[in-house]
């Protein structure tokens, strides 16, 4: 069995677009919307092809109408296109993101998914990389052989306690130095986490066609180009 693993779309159609693998199931492990432009195809595609999704904390707020807090980098990015999602999406879509649930417990293959967009401690808001101790305790008591994370926007795959944690990288705005949209495949319960080349001008191009404020393109496009920049690189740019 294929198992395609993405996460953190961040309507970034063109680069979601780009991953043409065949599978089996899809996981989806959320964040469709904020910061990208194209919020309704995304959540189109997750409505058609994931087998089980679950809510992360932008589609959450998207979904719950909650205002960014003032500040920079991030914040001032997502306050920029979150206006823009409740001006186009529609209630159909906004119930797709309202009910996502914030976990999953998923039979697939012979294996045990356990699916969150954060940590399982805190579902939609703990950031937490590649630290294997602290992960074993975050998933001690998660019975399941594989769990799907998303939220840091980097790619790792660690084992602990007999379980193997997964975090695909993020599709649509990776933050690792590397460009290319970001993903995994589960095939026999082997892992292999991907990368693929997508088009970066034709999602500039989509995103100034929505009439976005010109400092919203500028960034984003270096964030996509730049494959992420650092919190002082945000400051700095704004």
């Amino acid at each position: 069995m294929k198992i395609l693993v993405v996460a953190d779309v961040h309507a970034n159609w063109a680069a979601l677009s780009a991953i043409q693998e065949s599978f089996d199931a899809c996981l989806m492990l959320g964040d469709l919307v904020d910061y990208g432009t194209d919020p309704q195809t995304c959540i189109d595609w997750s409505r058609q092809h994931a087998t089980a999704a679950v809510r992360g904390n932008h589609d959450h707020a998207v979904a719950q109408r909650v205002a960014v807090r003032e500040g920079g980098g991030f914040r001032r990015l997502a306050r920029a296109t979150r206006s823009l999602h409740w001006d186009v999406l529609d209630s159909s879509r906004m119930r797709y993101l309202a009910r996502l649930p914030v976990t999953q417990h998923v039979p697939l293959g012979g294996h045990r998914f356990f699916l969150v967009h954060a940590t399982p401690r805190d579902p939609l808001d703990e950031y937490l990389g590649v630290d294997p101790p602290i992960w074993e305790e975050r998933v001690r008591e998660i019975e399941a052989d594989f769990i799907c994370v998303g939220h840091t926007h980097q790619q790792f795959h660690i084992e602990v306690g007999g379980k193997q944690i997964i975090n695909p990288g993020s599709v649509g705005q990776p933050r690792d130095g590397d460009p290319r949209a970001a993903y995994a495949v589960i095939e026999d319960g082997q892992v292999s986490l991907r990368r693929v080349e997508y088009d970066i001008d034709a999602a500039v191009r989509q995103m100034r066609g929505t009439g976005v404020e010109p400092w919203v393109v500028e960034l984003s496009e270096t964030l996509l180009r730049r494959g992420g920049l650092t919190r002082e690189e945000m400051d700095a740019f704004l």
